[in-house]
């Protein structure tokens, strides 16, 4: 089902969270923290909306790093009937797309459920003092790069980067439903 990510109040301290990647090791908002902030990306291995942004996603987290702003990626999907999505799944995602960034799962949905997020992929943008600056789309194309006019979380992540301001105007993701338990 096609959603569209919640408006949720800018310069909210977002929860702190602990998961584990598929390897096992264990990854916490503090530490994963760039010097400017993070990029928190609800996503997934299955849903067409994540797979279509997961190499835009990447490259930006490579130019974000350069900028201080680190990346994580946050798979609330672990439902039994999305079997793409378990971990051994994610961990053949992390080789095949070469993920540089930790790919964490979000067995109980806790994290996912705490930050409201609703859909694949659901974008955050923090900074340094965990408060939300960005929470909206990519860009203005998820499904063709090549037709893209405005990169709008690029330019959220060079103004952060910059100390300037990030434009309020922010448009939704959209993507499919977090698979919640019932």
């Amino acid at each position: 089902m096609l959603l569209e990510s919640l408006p949720i109040h800018l310069n909210q301290t977002m929860p702190t969270f602990c998961l584990n990647s598929p390897d096992g090791s264990s990854h916490n908002l503090e530490s994963s923290m760039g010097a400017k902030g993070i990029l928190i990306v609800f996503t997934c291995n299955h849903c067409p909306y994540a797979i279509a942004i997961w190499p835009r996603i990447i490259q930006l987290a490579q130019e974000a790093q350069t900028l201080g702003i680190n990346t994580i990626a946050i798979n609330p999907n672990s439902h039994p009937d999305y079997p793409a999505d378990n971990p051994e799944n994610m961990t053949k995602k992390i080789k095949e797309w070469k993920i540089p960034f930790p790919y964490l799962i979000d067995q109980d949905q806790s994290i996912a459920k705490a930050y409201q997020a609703q859909c694949t992929p659901d974008l955050y943008l923090l900074n340094n003092q965990t408060e939300l600056i960005y929470h909206g789309r990519l860009d203005d194309n998820w499904r063709s790069p090549e037709l893209v006019t405005q990169q709008e979380l690029r330019t959220a992540v060079l103004n952060l980067s910059q100390g300037l301001a990030v434009s309020t105007l922010q448009h939704p993701s959209m993507g499919c439903s977090i698979k919640w338990y019932e």
